[in-house]
């Protein structure tokens, strides 16, 4: 048990460490300054897929047209929603919102990727911003994020966003998708945020053909971030007040979003996908620990309290970078956080296997590498 522990001591240094990073980089550092002149200033495309959105279409349309950007265009492209969602989108036409009717879905593309190549073809801007409808940006968002790819010489950056809501189900027990994305990122795999992540247009569809040559990819985004963290022309944002990129996802959806990409995360490998399975378990082990072990094991209780002391605290170290309150009750429940992201992995492992993952009601297939 002590040599687990000491493991376990390990990787609780490792994570701290890249935590340590992220918030160290993945920050505006310096002052950020728009040219004054409006002929010099980049123009940019704001474009939505949606797709059975009514629930949050409204909220996220008024704070992009919001935006104090002066050279924007906004367009939303209906991708056969089944309920209202095109009419609500036609009705901000007259705030400068363009309604594109998506085409029907053909072989080889997955639903959302062939939406975005549908909005690619549509856009006219120097860069493309692609955001999730339950994404909401503030008025200076767009100009930050503009500056701050001229002052990096980034041709691509995309935004962790904050939760600014609080006290709900959704946030107290929120998936641990971007925690574990810091904690991995790496030059060959750099952490990508799918919800807000903008783009140079030419370098989109000169460089990378568009989304063609990624039809079928579950994370199309992380398939453009690692072949430019490459060259150096990628950046990663952990969203701030300031920024304003913030989400709110219910539960259900962060599930779902969770059992789709956890499986392809292990590079669709069943063996490597069940040892992530266990590794995660592991880490329970000391809470598991100070909960069964009798009180007679006085230094293995201690050496249990600092480890899940220390997990807990590195977690809550996070949420306070990303959560505008609620933190430290999510922090309190790491260890059930922990044990829904092993059930999670288990689901996609089994639904991926009988080919029952689904997209917003399409399936979502494999391609075999």
């Amino acid at each position: 048990m002590y040599a687990l522990f000491a493991i376990l001591t390990f990787v609780l240094i490792f994570m701290a460490w890249k935590l340590n990073f992220a918030f160290r980089n993945f920050k505006i550092k310096k002052p950020l300054n728009l040219s004054n002149s409006l002929d010099d200033l980049p123009s940019v495309s704001v474009c939505i897929p949606a797709r059975n959105e009514m629930h949050a279409m409204t909220q996220c349309l008024e704070r992009v047209i919001a935006s104090t950007y002066p050279k924007l265009e906004i367009i939303v492209l209906d991708d056969s929603s089944a309920d209202k969602t095109s009419i609500l989108i036609k009705s901000f036409a007259h705030a400068g919102v363009r309604f594109v009717e998506g085409l029907p879905l053909i072989n080889g593309w997955l639903g959302k990727n062939y939406a975005l190549q549908g909005l690619l073809n549509e856009a006219s801007g120097t860069y493309v911003f692609f955001m999730d409808v339950d994404t909401q940006i503030a008025p200076d968002t767009i100009s930050q994020l503009v500056a701050y790819a001229k002052q990096e010489k980034a041709q691509m950056v995309s935004v962790l966003p904050r939760r600014e809501d609080a006290w709900r189900a959704s946030v107290v027990f929120g998936t641990l998708r971007y925690f574990w994305e810091l904690i991995f990122h790496r030059q060959s795999a750099p952490a990508t945020a799918s919800s807000a992540w903008m783009i140079n247009r030419l370098t989109l569809i000169e460089q990378f053909n568009g989304f063609n040559d990624i039809s079928s990819d579950i994370q199309p985004e992380s398939s453009l971030s690692s072949k430019l963290m490459r060259d150096d022309k990628y950046r990663f944002l952990i969203g701030t007040k300031k920024l304003g990129v913030a989400y709110e996802k219910k539960w259900r959806s962060q599930i779902d979003t969770s059992v789709r990409l956890a499986f392809p995360v292990f590079g669709n490998n069943s063996l490597l996908a069940s040892f992530g399975v266990f590794a995660q378990l592991i880490l329970l082990t000391p809470f598991m620990v100070l909960i069964f072990s009798p009180a007679s094991l006085e230094t293995l209780r201690l050496a249990a309290l600092w480890l899940a002391g220390g997990y807990v605290a590195l977690y809550a170290a996070y949420l306070m970078h990303v959560y505008r309150s609620g933190w430290w009750l999510s922090a309190v429940v790491w260890p059930v956080l922990v044990v829904q992201e092993a059930v999670i992995l288990v689901f996609s492992i089994i639904l991926y296997a009988k080919h029952r993952v689904n997209w917003k009601g399409r399936p979502v297939s494999l391609v075999a590498d």
